[in-house]
């Protein structure tokens, strides 16, 4: 029988910068997935918002409707009926009315401030997306090395990554 030599060196004990390239991407790959969660959150706290700005506009259009027909109502039951009780009845109307005017001017408010909110959490999460993307283009050039063995592509890596982990930053800080 022949005996089958088995070799088990391939070279990884000796490539001491392949090991230190290994960490870095290792490392990059656990700023994207942080990055890549902080995103989808963003992405997520960006529609509650426009669905509760949403949710407000429809409120305010209701108001405003019911105003509207609080004031008609007045209005016609004085040209109906111009009792004294018919007075009362539109005076009450129309202060309904003041209150309701009033409370959907708050209403407003409120619907802007969650569409402020709203934007902004887009703009967030935008620039995790960006983040999230120079993250990933960082973990490939440097992943790259261990095909070409060129020392570039860890650089440019490196480089698209601190990009990325600056972007996400900004989208965490703003």
């Amino acid at each position: 029988m022949s005996e089958i030599e088995i070799h088990h060196e391939h070279g990884h004990d000796s490539d001491s910068f392949g090991k230190r390239i290994g960490v870095l991407v290792g490392i990059i790959g656990i700023l994207l997935a942080a990055v890549t969660i902080a995103s989808h959150r963003e992405h997520t706290a960006a529609v509650i918002h426009k669905t509760e700005a949403n949710d407000q506009w429809s409120y305010y259009q209701a108001k405003k409707i019911r105003s509207e027909v609080l004031g008609v109502g007045a209005s016609l039951s004085t040209l109906v009926n111009p009792s004294s009780e018919a007075r009362d009845a539109a005076a009450k109307m129309g202060a309904t009315r003041d209150k309701e005017a009033q409370e959907a001017d708050d209403i407003k408010k409120e619907a802007e401030a969650k569409e402020a909110e709203s934007l902004r959490a887009e703009q967030r999460a935008l620039r995790f997306d960006l983040g999230e993307g120079l993250l990933e283009l960082g973990l490939v050039l440097t992943s790259l090395y261990f095909l070409s063995k060129k020392k570039s592509f860890p650089l440019f890596g490196v480089t698209a990554a601190a990009c990325g982990l600056l972007a996400a930053t900004l989208g965490a800080l703003f």
